[in-house]
């Protein structure tokens, strides 16, 4: 079984797809003002774990891509949502594995870069990524009510996944 933690940023996960679930492909790439469109922000959150739980944690290199596109600070683009999504999944599943040998002791430990400690501990960049994507969430779902669509997922979603379990 998966720390609660983690179970915290599945349930996060979850709850990000909802948001997105029935979102057209024209809406996907509808940039509002200043904030980015919905499939940067799909290949900015799989950029985000891939960087953390993927190639810092195990080493491991897939997507790369996803750093010139998707990444804080890079110029505005509207990748093809499909590729957008497929490399959210692949990023996660390959992230999980990691994710998946976290104990309470672990994540108490530093994140390792290159042999160096990062001044962050594993735990604090968990709450880090699950902070990250409800940010996105939440501006997803406000250019969902932008384009004027109705019927949206209410938030939070499903408690009875996400109940409160002790270490």
């Amino acid at each position: 079984m998966a720390h609660t933690l983690v179970e915290q940023l599945r349930f996060t996960r979850g709850e990000f797809q909802r948001c997105v679930e029935g979102l057209s492909e024209p809406d996907a790439y509808v940039f509002h003002g200043q904030m980015n469109c919905v499939s940067w922000t799909i290949g900015h959150l799989a950029d985000h774990e891939n960087r953390f739980y993927v190639y810092i944690a195990q080493g491991k290199k897939i997507q790369p891509g996803l750093r010139e596109i998707c990444s804080y600070g890079s110029p505005r683009s509207a990748p093809p949502l499909d590729a957008m999504w497929a490399a959210w999944h692949e990023v996660t599943a390959a992230a999980d594995i990691f994710l998946d040998t976290l104990t309470t002791e672990k994540l108490l430990e530093p994140f390792q870069w290159k042999g160096k400690p990062m001044p962050e501990s594993i735990g604090t960049m968990l709450y880090r990524s699950i902070y990250h994507y409800w940010y996105h969430l939440g501006e997803v779902h406000a250019m969902r009510q932008l384009l004027g669509q109705r019927d949206l997922p209410v938030f939070v979603g499903n408690q009875r996944e996400a109940r409160f379990k002790p270490a």
